[in-house]
């Protein structure tokens, strides 16, 4: 159950848990690469959630009767299972969010504008997701801290050599970087990202909204002081994430939000905040989301993250056997250590084009720049790329399907 020592992986099984691949789309059968974006939902996710509406809803952390203190339950008892899922020291090391974007806004809000001083430096890199980027941009133009940028080599990898020169001075205050590229599948060294930072007096936040559904995540091996995913990729429902944040870093940061079941007391002119992670979590709060993200954590570790990982593994490896040999056809990033994460472009089409072309093979691809214009930009790719991204439930058998595709596209386009 905790990924270590899986059960067989039957990818039959698997894929029988998907409504949605059995089935017709535009008269054909789904060839879903696109679980970068959003992963498909099993059946046990929409059952939870299902369950949750018709026999065991309430508002949390407010009734005194049955039904509320069940509710509470089931919603603490999701949040108990992401911190064993990453390896937390505590579930209440977890913050619920609506998505990535909105933890590492948090961050920004709370630890940028509430702990680091004017002057100090917020690190990102080239490759990452806007949601990792635009946050620092508007804290500086607020808050007047410097954002430094770290290189990436050519080959899609972070550049530690420079990321050393831009610790050198001891003024920055938080690294940001992605444990893995929505764009190129590069995976970064999270732990030695999170050593650097620390010895030179920073903060690290990890986006791990791809690593997290690819990879078994452990923040307290990884030493992370921020760590933040999303449950949608997660094979669970939209409108739930998290953000790991460690407890003495809670303690010092004010709310995000002001509300309901944020505070301790509220007067007309004084309020106490409520301990965290309760402090950032204002308002209603997505109650049968979490129910579902904990029915995909349930799902996920039932696999076996390992087993999920050397599936993944197999099918990187079966992807650059075959892709790369299509003429015509040129792959972002060549890391030496990466996830189900391709994007590509074929001579003469646009992205756009080429995605709709897929499509009427019944192959649903990403066509774009991916949330990632720096990176495009930085690699030469502005016009956009298209983006195939594997889940659990992709097979070999649709990885030459889509290059069998590639083939045909660029008949069409030469």
């Amino acid at each position: 159950m905790d990924g270590l020592s899986p059960a067989p992986f039957d990818i039959a099984a698997i894929r029988a848990d998907f409504p949605i691949l059995a089935s017709e789309y535009r008269g054909k059968k789904l060839v879903f690469l696109d679980s970068g974006a959003s992963a498909q939902k099993p059946r046990q996710v929409i059952q939870a959630m299902v369950t949750c509406m018709e026999s065991a809803y309430a508002n949390v952390h407010r009734g005194a009767y049955h039904l509320s203190e069940q509710a509470t339950a089931d919603y603490e008892a999701a949040r108990a299972a992401v911190a064993r899922f990453i390896n937390a020291p505590s579930e209440a090391d977890i913050i619920f969010t609506a998505n990535s974007t909105m933890a590492m806004n948090l961050v920004a809000h709370s630890f940028g504008r509430g702990m680091l001083k004017p002057g100090q430096a917020v690190i990102a890199s080239e490759m990452e997701h806007h949601a990792n980027l635009v946050p620092w941009q508007m804290l500086r133009d607020a808050h007047g801290t410097e954002l430094r940028i770290c290189r990436i080599t050519d080959a899609g990898e972070l550049d530690l050599g420079h990321l050393a020169e831009l610790l050198a001075d001891g003024r920055a205050g938080l690294v940001a970087i992605t444990h893995m590229s929505n764009v190129l599948g590069t995976v970064t060294p999270a732990a030695q990202i999170a050593r650097m930072a620390h010895e030179a007096g920073a903060k690290v936040l990890l986006d791990g909204s791809q690593a997290a559904v690819h990879r078994r995540v452990d923040v307290q091996a990884i030493d992370a002081d921020f760590y933040a995913f999303t449950g949608h990729k997660l094979y669970g429902p939209t409108g739930i994430g998290v953000l790991y944040a460690k407890a003495d870093l809670q303690r010092l940061m004010p709310p995000f939000l002001g509300g309901g079941d944020m505070i301790a007391s509220v007067g007309l002119h004084h309020s106490i905040w409520a301990e965290p992670p309760a402090k950032f979590e204002a308002g209603t709060p997505a109650i049968i989301e979490a129910i579902g993200l904990h029915a995909a954590i349930r799902y996920v570790e039932a696999i076996g993250m390992a087993a999920i990982e050397a599936h993944e593994r197999a099918l990187v490896d079966h992807a650059m056997a075959v892709l790369p040999g299509i003429e015509g056809l040129r792959i972002l990033g060549a890391a030496q250590d990466r996830g189900g994460v391709f994007a590509f472009a074929l001579d003469n089409a646009h992205s756009h084009d080429l995605s709709t072309l897929l499509d009427r093979a019944g192959i649903a691809v990403r066509a774009g720049r991916h949330c990632a214009e720096p990176l495009h930009e930085r690699l030469g790719a502005e016009s956009g790329t298209c983006r195939a991204s594997f889940g659990l439930y992709t097979t070999s058998a649709e990885i030459d399907y889509l290059a069998e595709a590639l083939v045909s596209a660029r008949r069409f386009f030469a």
